[in-house]
């Protein structure tokens, strides 16, 4: 059984990578074509052309106006991924159209629908609102992973591995030593994994971007929205500064750290990265150590998870894994991206290859 799920929407891009230029990614195993209209919305289709299958994100295809023309022979096809001309006829034929899919730009992100059509307005689409929200400043990027997604999410959950495989960056004692929470909303399909340190060495990552000395009260509240939006909501402050009874934190530094976990095929994902901070909005400075510093730590994650994709696909069925405390977060996420798939699984999905519906 696929581990993919479907009828779900995932990030394809971010807003900034969608132009006009035709602009191929692969997308749960499905090539998809995103491109720009000249109103600036974002339209997403089959990155195969009907007649001979040529990728329209390859060169030398490209838009004219709203359409795309195959670099190939030349068919041409609209927004929708109708397609309104072929070379050497007048006639089109009746089902030369691209599977089309729904886009929605939010948050900073493209987000595209992939299972059944009809089902893409019943499925809501998770928020990350700090990307693009006045008050914060937001470094982003994204590497690809050549391993399955569900070892990125394992690794998001647990981050205890801060410790050891992050020491010198975002990495201390406390991280691992102190024990976490967790609880699971069924109804909403969403886990929380929470880790309150109340006297904490202070990461390099925290101390250069804040400016903080000493010890620090450090929050890492996660909630995760599977099967594919991680959100890391971070507190450090000095040691005993606590928010006020009210809510209101001002003395708090506050880093939301979103990952869109997308699954290119069953073995490779795109881990897209944003880190998000309320403080030295505009010090350029500050955007250049975290953007580098985080993109060290994804890298860190990425040289380990391609080692353990390597492992795993090398193992004989059958072996047992030693799950901790530590990983009942992972747990709950693995049972619900699961039964996810599961469910998916019970609709006849549509051949990414399809070419005419």
């Amino acid at each position: 059984m696929t581990s993919i799920v479907r009828n779900q929407w995932y990030v394809a891009a971010y807003g900034r990578e969608i132009g006009r230029e035709v602009f191929g990614r692969t997308i749960c195993g499905e090539s998809i074509l995103f491109w720009r209209r000249e109103d600036g919305s974002v339209t997403a289709m089959s990155d195969r052309c009907v007649h001979r299958r040529f990728p329209l994100s390859e060169k030398p295809s490209h838009l004219v106006g709203d359409t795309v023309v195959c670099g190939y022979h030349g068919f041409t096809y609209d927004a929708d991924g109708k397609c309104v001309a072929v070379p050497g006829q007048t006639r089109v034929p009746r089902t030369a159209r691209l599977k089309s899919y729904p886009v929605v730009e939010q948050d900073s992100f493209v987000w595209v629908f992939i299972g059944d059509d009809d089902r893409s307005d019943t499925v809501p689409i998770p928020r990350a609102p700090w990307l693009d929200q006045e008050g914060y400043t937001t470094v982003s990027g994204m590497e690809p992973l050549a391993a399955r997604a569900s070892l990125l999410v394992d690794n998001l959950m647990d981050l205890s591995h801060e410790t050891y495989l992050h020491g010198g960056y975002i990495g201390t004692p406390e991280v691992a030593n102190t024990p976490i929470t967790t609880e699971v909303d069924e109804d909403a399909q969403v886990v929380y994994v929470s880790r309150h340190m109340d006297d904490a060495d202070c990461p390099p990552f925290y101390a250069k971007s804040t400016g903080i000395q000493g010890r620090i009260v450090r929050w890492q509240d996660i909630e995760f929205h599977p099967p594919c939006l991680y959100l890391l909501h971070s507190r450090v402050a000095p040691v005993g500064v606590l928010p006020n009874e009210d809510g209101t934190d001002p003395n708090g530094f506050h880093v939301e750290v979103v990952y869109a976990i997308t699954p290119e095929t069953e073995h490779s994902t795109h881990d897209f990265w944003a880190v998000a901070r309320d403080f030295a909005l505009d010090d350029e400075g500050v955007s250049d150590f975290l953007r580098e510093s985080n993109r060290t730590v994804v890298l860190q994650d990425v040289v380990a998870l391609d080692a353990l994709e390597r492992v795993l696909a090398g193992e004989p069925d059958g072996y047992q894994e030693l799950s901790i405390n530590i990983d009942t977060g992972g747990l709950a996420a693995r049972r619900i991206i699961a039964a996810q798939a599961a469910a998916g699984a019970e609709q006849v999905p549509e051949s990414p290859a399809a070419l005419a519906r």
